[in-house]
């Protein structure tokens, strides 16, 4: 399979080295995976990125991308972007599934569809996948011993919700059917994708499965971006008394934007079940001279020429990571594959674990939750962790923990931190 993936994306997704070294806008991109041309329907298979420093050349590996597990994204610096009318690009995760980003240092121009969105329901056992940057879907219910799951991601959808007790819907940018949180920001630094809808908990063997979250893509361009195709980063659909996933994040950039297509992270819908929420869209640029159809709303920053854009979240800015759990130490770069390549931390069976926290630049009266999702049988659960420890004033960086329920199985630690 991974064979054909390579051979379709060699045949249709051309990396031509072209040098531009003028950029009304500063973008950091040194143009090392060529120039991306998109002639027909392409996979770009985010596996097969290079593991390093993003900001790494990558003229040995031009078009793979470059995976930094310190930003958590898959990285692509181009010389420039051309996708016909008529073609579609979607992706294959890379094993952390993070988002993607495309740094461009001349001209992009979508004629065709770049596609994020998160798959619609599945027959259990099986969960949906997201976008890349997105999160999981739940599971539906399979049999008496292995019940529907909460959505993943930090929106995702809760079990029996609502009058009827279905799965509730993923949110992000906006709440879902009978959601629980929204999450992350306008500016959508960090990058981040839609979470899961939740599957049904109860005996019915005509349920269908919930959707997963869309994906998340920043496309920053040092010149001009124009839009006559379509970006889309929708939630998947789900079937009867599950829920869809919420919409992803697009994060565009560009000197000048313009163009009459369409951006789009909508919630994936259901039939006889709950809408996924909104996702986000951000927008930054010197000039725009278009009619594009954005859904949602946007957030818009007016750049002056020759701004140079912020990327990644600043160097003092707040960040967060799990340490341990249960007193185990948690690996650097996890992926929560559910038994595909050994769990991440294996616990004992025990009624409830500790999770030690450490956050950078975080204040003490912040609010740090710790979520916990069973692969299967149940709903999420929630711990508000508390400081144990200041381990430095300068930069400040704080142990906190919490004490969270272990279900038997596998389930995934997820942290949310709410600055005051």
């Amino acid at each position: 399979m991974k064979m054909v993936i390579r051979i379709i994306v060699c045949a249709a997704l051309a990396v031509i080295g072209v040098q531009i070294t003028s950029a009304a806008i500063n973008i950091p991109s040194d143009g090392s995976d060529g120039a991306l041309v998109i002639t027909h329907n392409t996979v770009i298979d985010l596996s097969q990125a290079v593991t390093g420093n993003w900001n790494d050349n990558n003229g040995a590996n031009a078009g793979l991308g470059i995976y930094d597990s310190n930003k958590w994204a898959v990285v692509f610096k181009y010389s420039s972007i051309t996708i016909d009318s008529g073609a579609t690009v979607t992706f294959k995760n890379h094993p952390s599934r993070a988002p993607v980003v495309w740094l461009v240092q001349g001209d992009a121009e979508i004629n065709g569809t770049v596609n994020l969105s998160g798959e619609d329901g599945k027959l259990s056992p099986w969960l949906a996948e997201p976008g890349p940057g997105g999160f999981r879907s739940g599971m539906r219910w399979y049999h008496d011993s292995v019940r529907g799951s909460a959505g993943f991601g930090p929106g995702g959808g809760a079990t029996t919700v609502g009058p009827n007790n279905y799965g509730g819907a993923g949110s992000y940018g906006a709440l879902g059917g009978y959601g629980t949180i929204t999450y992350g920001n306008p500016s959508l630094i960090p990058l981040i994708g839609g979470s899961g809808g939740a599957g049904y908990s109860f005996a019915e063997s005509i349920s269908g499965g919930p959707g997963a979250g869309g994906g998340a893509i920043l496309i920053a361009v040092g010149q001009d971006l124009t839009i006559s195709g379509s970006i889309v980063a929708k939630g998947g659909n789900a079937e009867r008394y599950s829920s869809g996933g919420s919409g992803g994040g697009i994060r565009l950039v560009a000197d000048s934007l313009a163009g009459a297509g369409s951006v789009k992270t909508m919630g994936g819908t259901c039939n006889n079940g709950y809408n996924g929420g909104l996702g986000r869209i951000r927008i930054e640029r010197v000039s725009y001279d278009g009619t594009l159809d954005i859904t949602p709303d946007p957030s818009v920053v007016n750049l002056g020429d020759g701004a140079t854009p912020l990327i990644w979240v600043p160097a003092n800015g707040p960040s967060v990571r799990v340490l341990s759990i249960g007193g185990n130490p948690s690996p650097a770069d996890p992926r929560a594959e559910f038994g595909a390549i050994g769990a991440d931390v294996v616990l004992p069976l025990v009624t409830n674990t500790t999770v030690v926290l450490e956050t950078t630049n975080v204040e003490q009266a912040a609010l740090v939750k710790v979520r916990a999702t069973p692969r299967a049988n149940g709903n999420f659960t929630t711990a508000t962790a508390s400081v144990t420890e200041v381990v430095s004033e300068d930069p400040l960086v704080l142990r906190w923990t919490a004490t969270v329920p272990v279900n038997t199985g596998y389930s995934a630690i997820q942290v949310q931190v709410v600055r005051p």
